[in-house]
């Protein structure tokens, strides 16, 4: 009788145990991942921008550089296509004029292959366990260099064309957004070795 008390005193105790700590080794490794993604933020241009897009994935990341950096790059492909809608809206409104029009639809052109570049990116990124590692790299450095350029070529048709100023400010707006994602992804990615 006492040993059948004993052990469940034993089990009760190990059970009680379990709970207290799995909690603070999860709560650990919580923060371990957002301090991770804090520090890493530190190295971007646009770090408030950075904190705010990647720490509520940090828990999927861990402390993982390269997951990081996807995670990065699919953020900048999002605020790519909610741009690239943005300014869609803008095309088909009333009283949109042809240079305007042209501009708009220049600037489409544009978003659409940056999200191009940035898909080629990731690609390079998930091939850079395969092999050579650094020839991958430099390809996804490329290739979103690549996007931010198409971003500023977007910004740039409006500075060639006469465009409202309102239609400019939205663009501007939303495209000087997607530069900043694909600048905090690039900053990453170039911090990756």
């Amino acid at each position: 009788m006492a040993t059948r008390h004993f052990l469940t005193a034993i089990i009760a105790l190990s059970v009680v145990i379990s709970c207290n700590i799995i909690p603070a080794s999860a709560a650990t490794s919580k923060k371990n991942s957002t301090n991770f993604v804090l520090k890493s933020c530190k190295t971007t241009t646009y770090s408030s921008l950075c904190i705010k897009t990647l720490v509520p994935y940090a828990s999927t990341v861990g402390t993982n550089p390269l997951k990081l950096c996807k995670v990065a790059l699919k953020a900048a492909v999002l605020a790519t296509y909610n741009c690239s809608a943005t300014v869609t809206k803008l095309a088909k409104q009333k009283g949109v004029k042809k240079a305007e029009a042209t501009a708009v639809k220049d600037c489409i052109g544009d978003l659409k292959d940056a999200v191009t570049e940035l898909k080629d990116t990731l690609t390079a990124m998930s091939h850079m366990k395969d092999g050579d590692r650094e020839f991958e790299w430099a390809n996804a450095k490329t290739y979103a260099s690549a996007a931010i350029t198409d971003a500023e070529t977007c910004i740039d048709g409006f500075l060639e064309r006469k465009v409202s100023a309102t239609v400019k400010k939205k663009i501007d707006s939303c495209v000087t957004g997607v530069e900043r994602h694909i600048s905090n992804a690039l900053a990453l990615i170039n911090h990756l070795y």
